[in-house]
């Protein structure tokens, strides 16, 4: 059974840079697309970037385009998000997930449907 567990939250200056992680366990993630999501305090969950199953599609939200990237290792079955310039609206708890079907199209969606295994959540903070 998949799990995933995401890592890497801090305390960060605003301007700073944070490196996020999702590591899954109990399957391989090369056929899963994988969704980041942050939900900041007193907000509903929103998506941030997701990332198809071999990596050579991304979407990401319009207001962190240029500032946030996903990656992938599937060698490592790990996902990454990569946060430059970061402000305070961006602190929150952020998330990544996976769908309940595999697939090797180069497709992956910023919407909450299609996701059914999610990870604990790893929350950072954007203060000076």
């Amino acid at each position: 059974q998949l799990q995933l567990v995401e890592s890497g939250g801090n305390l960060v200056q605003p301007g700073g840079s944070l490196k996020l992680s999702c590591a899954a366990s109990g399957v391989t993630l090369d056929t899963y697309f994988i969704g980041w999501f942050r939900q900041a305090p007193g907000k509903e969950r929103e998506s941030i970037s997701c990332i198809s199953s071999s990596g050579d599609y991304r979407k990401t939200r319009t207001s962190v385009k240029g500032r946030f990237t996903i990656s992938r290792d599937n060698a490592k079955n790990t996902v990454y998000l990569q946060m430059n310039s970061l402000k305070p609206e961006a602190a929150g708890v952020y998330y990544c997930a996976a769908p309940a079907i595999r697939t090797d199209q180069p497709f992956c969606s910023l919407t909450n449907a299609p996701y059914t295994t999610w990870g604990q959540g790893t929350p950072f903070l954007v203060s000076s």
